[in-house]
């Protein structure tokens, strides 16, 4: 039986059948598909960025639009935009492909200013989003 549990955090969609996915390292979570709700895929999540003093997960990194490592764009998916689905192993995004065709995202060399927050807030807003500091 799913069952739908949320917080602060990525809501996740778990069978009851197994083991459940409440506490994970990250590295199980990394290169685990984002997918929309039309089973398009996004991307795949490069990284987990956390926010040390208060604890949290802030954002999911994905990577999408190149090949073979090559050309990627990066995007900060605010954790808890996300929706992690146990029994298909991906993570869920209600966003629609073309947003990250048109999107500017970063490189692995140039991330943005995290004290920006301005920055943070636009992302949280066009996630439609619970900011991670709240």
């Amino acid at each position: 039986m799913d069952s739908n549990i949320s917080g602060q955090g990525a809501r996740i969609d778990i069978n009851n059948s197994g083991p459940g996915p409440r506490l994970m390292t990250a590295d199980t979570l990394t290169g685990d598909k984002v997918v929309n709700r039309q089973d398009e895929t996004l991307g795949t999540i490069s990284d987990i960025m956390l926010d040390v003093p208060r604890g949290r997960i802030a954002y999911a990194v994905m990577t999408s639009g190149g090949f073979l490592g090559l050309g990627d764009k990066l995007f900060a998916i605010p954790w808890s935009a996300l929706t992690l689905d146990t029994d298909r192993k991906c993570f869920v995004l209600d966003a629609d492909k073309s947003l990250f065709s048109n999107a500017e995202g970063f490189d692995k060399d140039h991330w943005p200013n995290a004290a920006d927050i301005s920055w943070h807030q636009n992302l949280h807003t066009l996630y439609k989003s619970r900011p991670f500091w709240e």
